[in-house]
């Protein structure tokens, strides 16, 4: 282990737990800021919309040849997605599924289902789809907050086991036990944010940027051929943040219990829920971020890992297949990168790489 410390980075405030600094990008995207002034070429053909999908605002940017029609397309596949994942939504596939207890799923939901298997089995059960049940009781899912009784949260903890799904993943036949129910939300923004980016590349664009609720996902460089600064909010201050790294074809995406809570009794709750326990997850982390060349796999390992706390998340950093580098803040405000992070990451603030 080494520590270190570097300069200071001057960067602007977005509110967003992972924003990004656009050097040669316009700055008019929601939550998207420009830190280092506009050098790009005027006659850069770009377009950049914001949609309001899966219960946060998202923006969709593209630069080059063919922007218009990527964004375009990328934002009818985020009304898809969200229309086809939706827990609320009567028609949506999940909706349907959690109210009948099967049912035989599309490839897009097949894989979201499939992918959330193998991370419940690689995490020994940290990531959890079937916890459903459970955000509702807490109020995350509705915003009316409380905190359930013992006994409520000890009933419900009965359906909550993603290896009692059965899942074919050649039919795509998906059966639940009577009781559980499921939410692929915590995959969701990583899968869509995936899927842009193959849209992105099939329409030829020269460069692009998604910013899905504050889940960032890069396509190539930035047009003047520097890398993307992504930076990553202290959970400590959200007004601050721990530093800033530098990517190319990459997604960061983070996960921490700062995002959204409530009080009670002098005492906070946050959404990140702890599926053995039913409480929020108390795992001595405040937030963890995912660098990786996978959106979807991305966003389920923040949350997972979050679940999972430090050590657990390094040895599974070490010895799992996935192919990632992390951000881990401790609840102490210690933070660690991973090794493939060190030439990358810059912060003001002491860090420790892990190696």
């Amino acid at each position: 282990m080494k520590k270190s410390i570097v300069k200071r980075i001057a960067i602007i405030v977005t509110g967003l737990s992972v924003c990004c600094c656009l050097n040669g990008c316009n700055n008019n995207n929601n939550g998207i800021n420009n830190a280092f002034g506009n050098n790009s070429n005027d006659e850069t053909e770009s377009a950049s919309r914001d949609v309001f999908a899966m219960d946060t605002y998202m923006t969709v940017t593209a630069y080059g040849k063919g922007c218009e029609t990527a964004v375009d397309e990328a934002i009818d596949e985020i009304n898809r997605i969200d229309e086809l994942l939706s827990v609320s939504n009567e028609d949506s596939e999940v909706y349907i599924l959690n109210e009948s207890g099967s049912e035989i799923v599309s490839d897009d939901t097949k894989k979201l289902i499939e992918a959330s298997l193998d991370l419940y089995e690689k995490s020994a059960g940290a990531y959890d789809i079937t916890i459903y049940p459970l955000m509702v009781k807490w109020g995350f899912t509705t915003g009316s907050y409380k905190v359930p009784s013992k006994d409520e949260l000890s009933t419900l903890l009965k359906n909550v086991d993603a290896g009692k799904i059965e899942f074919d993943k050649e039919s795509g036949f998906v059966s639940l036990p009577n009781g559980m129910q499921i939410d692929l939300g915590a995959i969701a923004k990583g899968y869509t944010s995936q899927r842009i980016m193959q849209i992105y590349e099939n329409n030829g664009i020269d460069c692009g940027l998604v910013s899905l609720g504050g889940n960032i996902q890069a396509y190539g460089k930035k047009y003047d051929d520097s890398l993307w600064k992504i930076a990553i909010e202290n959970p400590k201050d959200t007004a601050d943040y721990i530093g800033v790294i530098q990517v190319e074809d990459k997604a960061v995406i983070t996960s921490g219990g700062y995002e959204r809570f409530f009080e009670e009794d002098g005492e906070v709750y946050h959404h990140i829920i702890d599926p053995k326990t039913g409480y929020p997850a108390k795992s001595g982390l405040s937030s963890v971020t995912i660098v990786s060349d996978d959106g979807m796999y991305a966003d389920g390992l923040s949350t997972t890992l979050f679940v999972m706390g430090k050590e657990e998340a390094v040895k599974l950093w070490k010895q799992s297949e996935y192919d990632f580098e992390m951000v881990l803040v401790t609840d102490e405000g210690d933070i660690y990168i991973t090794d493939g992070l060190k030439d990358s990451f810059s912060s003001e603030y002491e860090y420790e790489v892990i190696e």
